[in-house]
């Protein structure tokens, strides 16, 4: 049998997306900042992507 192995995405610069980060919140805010995120034509996880480079870029010491 020939299975072919799925393999994970990359981000920008060819970086492989390797984890995971589970966080809890409302279902009413999760669907609100999903359905967001359709109407401007992107993704939840490409959003949450961002604010976390965004976040570490502006708080980094050093």
């Amino acid at each position: 049998m020939n299975k072919k192995l799925k393999s994970l995405p990359k981000e920008e610069g060819g970086k492989k997306k390797d984890s995971q980060l589970i966080l809890r919140l409302g279902k009413e805010e999760r669907d609100e900042f999903v359905e967001l995120c359709k109407e401007l034509d992107t993704t939840a996880a490409r959003e949450i992507r961002h604010f976390i480079r965004s976040f570490v870029k502006k708080n980094k010491k050093g």
